[in-house]
């Protein structure tokens, strides 16, 4: 019996869409950021600053990727604008945040 440890495939990242994390991923905190562990893959991805795991952490309750870096980084530059939505596209490549559900309304 063989066990495919393959990558989740690639995923495009929108940053004006809403994304999570995904919840294939465990993180653990670390003095530098985080550890994310991939319960399928195995994969181990570093998140460098614990602010980018505060932004992680904060993906899902805001209605895009970019409100969660103007609200969580609130950027001083767009390099540092640029910088982040290039972590958060490395991410999703890695599988460690995804695209969040659509909230469907009753009304």
């Amino acid at each position: 019996m063989s066990t495919n440890l393959t990558a989740p495939p690639a995923t495009t990242f929108d940053p004006d869409v809403r994304w999570e994390k995904s919840t294939k991923i465990g993180l653990r905190p670390e003095p530098f950021g985080a550890l994310a562990y991939h319960f399928d893959t195995r994969r181990l991805v570093f998140l460098k600053s614990p602010l980018l795991v505060d932004l992680v952490e904060s993906l899902a309750d805001h209605d895009s990727a970019t409100a969660a870096i103007d609200d969580v980084i609130a950027p001083t530059s767009e390099q540092s604008r640029t910088n982040h939505v290039r972590a958060l596209a490395s991410l999703a490549d890695a599988g460690v945040i995804e695209p969040a559900p659509a909230i469907a309304f009753v009304g």
